[in-house]
C-alpha cells in the first residue's frame, strides 16, 4: 500500500467552527466588497457581502419563525440561482442541514428524498417543483411548508421568498439577536448538509456531511494560495451537488466575487459579460467548447485553416516546453506571439478575456482536450473528490500542473492505494456516513478513518491518477481487463461530434459501444451536408452519419489494444440525459442503468 499527504495538515487545523461563522466573518472582514452578482431582468444586480448579511439574517429568522431546530432538515429544489444560495446561507446560519434536491429528479425519488431526510421545509423553485412536493406527498412527510421562488403560493402550505423574509423581519424586530443566538450554537459536528447521491446503481444515499466538512474545504483550497480576494468565478455548476457547494464555501473564506446563473445556454455570453478569472465545469464543457472551434473552422477551410492548424502547431510546443517547467524563447516565442495574436486571442477574448484557469470536476478529463487548451493560453486544472469527501479532495496547481493526473490531495487530505489499486482518502474531508445506513457506511469507512472511493488509480510523485471505478473493469471472455472510461475519454477527445459513449464488454468475446450524437454539432454538420432537413432521430439512422462516426471509432481504435477496440457500435436515437436518468447531475453515466436500459441494443451486437 503507498500512501501520500501534504506537509500543510497543521496549517488547516485552525478553522471556524462553522459555515455560519466562516460567513459572519467574511462579513465582517470585507462588508462593502462585491459578494454575488446575478441575472435581473435584462441586466445584473449585486449583492455586497453585507447586504447578502441582512437578507441572510431575515430568511433565517424565517426559518426559527416557522420552528426549525438545530439539524433538522430544509430542502432546496432548485437549479442554481441567487436564492438557492441565500437559503443554503440561511439554513446554515440558523443551524439546520440543506438537503439538496436536483431539479430533474423525478417525484418518487423527490418523495423518497423528503421522507428519507425527514425535511420539514423545501425551498422550490416554481410550479414544477412544487406540484411534486403536493401531489405525490406520502402519508409520512414531514413537510410543513413550502417556500417558493417563482411561483404560486397559497399563503398557507406554499408562501412566497418574499413572505419568509418578511416573517423573518417580524422576529428580529421583536428579538434582534435571534439568528446570533442560533448561530452560537453550532460547532463543527452539527450536520450541515445532506446530500442525496445521484446513484449510480440503487437508491440514492443521504450523505451525511457536517459543518466542518465545508469550512475544511474553505481553508484548505485558500491554503494553496491559487486564489485570491480579487478574483471573479462565474458560477453555473448545480449547487445541489457536491461541487457546487464547495465553491461556495471556498468563497467564503476567501472573499471572491461570484457571479452566479445556472442556465447553461447563457454561458458564453455571459462569460463575456462577466468577465471572470475562473471557471469550474465538468469535461463535457470543454469538450463541446474545443469541438465546436475546430469544427468551425474546418468549415471555412482554405487559409484560415492553415493559419489555424499552424498555431496549434506552434502552441503544442510551446505547452511541452511549459510543461517540463521551461518557457519558449528564440523564433519559437516569436512564432508563439504571432499564433496569440492570429487565433488564441480570439478564443480567449470568447471566454471573457481575463481567465487565468479553468476547473474541471465530476468526471475524468482527456489529457488531450486539456493539452489543447493549454496550447491556445488557457489552462484547466482537474481536480478530484466525491460527494463523500466533500468535493475538492485533489486539485493541480497552477504552477505544476501535470496532465493525466487530478493532482495531489488538498492540504489536510491524505491518500492511499490499496494493494488492489483502489484509492482511499482520510482527512476532515472525509463525510461523517450514509444518512440511516450504518450497515452501507461500514462497506466504505473504516474504523481507521480511510474512505474507500471506489475508484482505482495510482500515485506519481505524490499526484493522483485515476484510471477507472473498480466496478466498472470489464473482463472479457478471454480473460482481458478492459478499462472502458480511458476508452470513453479517448473517444471524447477524438470525436467532434459524438455526445457520449458508453463501453460495454463484460464476459462478452469482445468490445462494442453505445454512442450518442451531440445535437447542436451533428446538425450543424448535417446543414453542411445537405441534410439539414432531417431529424435528430433520421440522423442517427443515417448511412452518412453512421460512416461519419465509424470513422472517429477507426481513429479510437488506432490508439488501443487489439482487445480493448470497440468492434460494433450503435447510435442511440436520444442523447442520454440526467432528466431520462441516463446522467447523473454532475453529467456522469449511470453506466448499470444505460446498459440495462438499452441491453437488447447491445445483445444485438453479439447475436447479428
Amino acid at each position: 500500500m503507498s500512501v501520500g499527504t501534504t506537509d500543510k495538515a497543521d496549517q488547516v487545523a485552525n478553522r471556524p467552527a462553522s459555515i455560519g461563522r466562516m460567513f459572519a466573518d467574511r462579513v465582517a472582514a470585507t462588508p462593502d466588497r462585491e459578494a454575488y452578482r446575478y441575472p435581473d431582468g435584462s441586466g445584473w444586480s449585486t449583492l455586497t457581502w453585507a447586504q447578502t448579511k441582512d437578507r441572510v439574517w431575515a430568511l433565517g429568522a424565517g426559518l426559527l419563525s416557522l420552528g426549525i431546530e438545530h439539524e433538522q432538515r430544509v430542502a432546496l429544489a432548485s437549479s442554481t440561482r441567487i436564492e438557492w444560495i441565500l437559503a443554503d446561507l440561511a439554513i446554515n446560519a440558523v443551524g439546520a442541514a440543506t438537503t439538496t434536491i436536483y431539479p430533474a429528479t423525478t417525484p418518487e425519488d423527490v418523495t423518497y428524498i423528503l421522507d428519507d431526510s425527514e425535511a420539514r421545509i423545501v425551498f422550490a423553485e416554481n410550479d414544477e417543483q412544487v406540484a411534486k412536493i403536493v401531489e405525490h406527498r406520502s402519508a409520512s412527510s414531514t413537510v410543513t411548508k413550502i417556500v417558493v421562488f417563482d411561483g404560486a403560493a397559497d399563503g398557507d402550505f406554499v408562501i412566497g421568498f418574499d413572505d419568509l423574509e418578511r416573517l423573518g423581519r417580524e422576529l428580529l424586530a421583536e428579538r434582534p439577536s435571534a439568528v446570533d443566538d442560533a448561530l452560537a450554537g453550532v460547532g463543527p459536528e452539527t450536520l450541515a448538509t445532506l446530500i442525496y447521491t445521484s446513484g449510480t446503481t440503487g437508491r440514492p444515499k443521504g450523505v451525511r456531511l457536517v459543518n466542518d466538512n465545508w469550512t475544511f474545504e474553505g481553508v484548505a483550497i485558500d491554503e494553496l494560495g491559487i486564489l485570491g480576494i480579487d478574483d471573479v468565478q462565474y458560477l453555473w455548476l448545480p449547487l445541489s451537488h457536491s461541487f457546487g457547494k464547495a465553491l461556495e464555501a471556498i468563497q467564503l473564506r476567501i472573499g471572491f466575487t461570484t457571479a452566479v446563473d445556472g442556465n447553461l445556454d447563457r454561458i458564453v455570453d455571459n462569460l463575456g459579460t462577466v468577465q471572470p478569472t475562473f471557471m469550474a465545469g465538468a469535461p463535457r464543457i470543454f469538450e463541446k467548447v474545443r469541438a465546436k472551434v475546430i469544427t468551425g473552422v474546418r468549415d471555412e477551410g482554405g487559409v484560415k485553416e492553415k493559419i489555424f492548424d499552424w498555431a496549434f502547431g506552434v502552441g503544442a510546443k510551446v505547452s511541452e516546453l511549459k510543461q517540463a517547467g521551461r518557457e519558449p524563447g528564440g523564433l519559437l516565442a516569436a512564432q508563439y506571439f504571432l499564433a496569440d495574436r492570429l487565433v488564441f486571442s480570439k478564443i480567449k477574448a470568447r471566454m471573457g478575456g481575463r481567465i487565468r484557469f479553468f476547473v474541471s470536476g465530476a468526471a475524468a478529463l482527456s489529457r488531450e482536450v486539456a493539452e489543447w487548451f493549454h496550447a491556445a493560453g488557457l489552462l484547466i486544472l482537474e481536480g478530484y473528490g466525491l460527494t463523500e469527501t466533500s468535493a475538492a479532495t485533489c486539485v493541480n496547481l497552477p504552477h505544476d500542473c501535470r496532465f493525466g493526473t487530478v493532482g495531489p490531495p488538498v492540504p489536510g487530505m491524505q491518500v492511499s492505494i490499496a494493494d488492489d489499486g483502489e484509492i482511499l482518502f482520510k482527512g476532515p474531508g472525509v463525510m461523517r456516513g450514509y444518512h440511516g445506513r450504518p450497515d452501507l457506511t461500514a462497506e466504505v469507512l473504516g474504523d481507521d478513518g480511510w474512505f474507500h472511493t471506489g475508484d482505482i488509480g495510482e500515485l506519481v510523485d505524490g499526484y493522483v491518477r485515476v484510471t477507472d471505478r473498480k466496478k466498472d473493469l470489464i473482463k472479457t471472455s478471454g480473460g482481458k481487463y478492459v478499462a472502458p472510461q480511458e476508452i470513453e475519454v479517448i473517444f471524447k477527445a477524438v470525436s467532434l461530434y459524438a455526445s457520449q459513449i458508453v463501453v460495454h464488454g463484460d464476459t462478452r468475446n469482445y468490445c462494442t459501444a453505445l454512442i450518442t450524437l451531440d445535437p447542436e454539432a451533428i446538425r450543424d454538420w448535417a446543414t453542411r451536408n445537405g441534410m439539414g432537413g432531417l431529424s435528430y432521430e433520421e440522423l442517427t439512422r443515417s448511412e452518412a452519419v453512421h460512416e461519419l462516426i465509424q470513422g472517429e471509432v477507426d481513429q479510437l481504435n488506432a490508439r488501443l489494444e487489439r482487445w480493448e477496440t470497440i468492434k460494433k457500435f450503435q447510435i442511440l436515437s436520444t442523447d442520454l440525459s440526467v432528466e431520462s436518468g441516463d446522467l447523473t447531475p454532475s453529467l456522469k453515466v449511470k453506466r448499470k442503468a444505460v446498459e440495462k436500459k438499452y441491453m437488447d441494443v447491445l445483445d444485438s451486437m453479439y447475436t447479428s
